[in-house]
């Protein structure tokens, strides 16, 4: 069993208080265009028309090669963790692309090589799944694979 991960709430309140992201800049604040607009902690898409941030993310722990930052989106106001605070199983709403590129990194944060991929959508549980059985494999990003920006963390159940 598989779990997609939000963005940690205290990290997205202190975000939407203003707290500088992973450039040291506070978030932009825009409104939602509607349909591509996907937020990285209630893991849905942002309604048209709706008050959204868009700041830097960098999705790992540490400074390292492999740590990359990139632009998300998040809805401007509070909304509530997918799948609930610890994530969920199913797959979040906000992955409406055809595919997405999906990838395995190891206990220390780098790409484990061979792992990387462009997956069609329906495939991405089954695929994450394969992945986070493999001992090399400690966690999975889903990415989008247009622009390569982070959408959410799998890990295992």
């Amino acid at each position: 069993m598989i779990r997609f991960i939000p963005i940690a709430t205290e990290t997205v309140r202190a975000w939407q208080a203003g707290a500088p992201d992973a450039n040291g800049q506070p978030p932009e604040r825009q409104i939602a265009q509607g349909g591509g607009n996907p937020c990285r902690h209630c893991l849905r898409m942002i309604p048209e028309g709706a008050p959204m941030l868009v700041l830097a993310h960098r999705p790992f722990a540490t400074l390292q090669p492999y740590a990359e930052l990139g632009p998300i989106f998040l809805c401007a106001a509070p909304c509530i963790a997918g799948g609930g605070a610890g994530g969920g199983a199913d797959l979040p709403e906000m992955l409406a692309s055809p595919d997405y590129i999906v990838r395995g990194y190891g206990p220390d944060e780098r790409i484990v090589y061979g792992t990387g991929g462009v997956v069609p959508t329906a495939g991405i549980a089954a695929r994450a799944e394969e992945l986070l059985a493999d001992p090399r494999v400690a966690f999975v990003h889903i990415r989008s694979a247009r622009n390569n920006c982070f959408q959410c963390r799998v890990d295992r159940g």
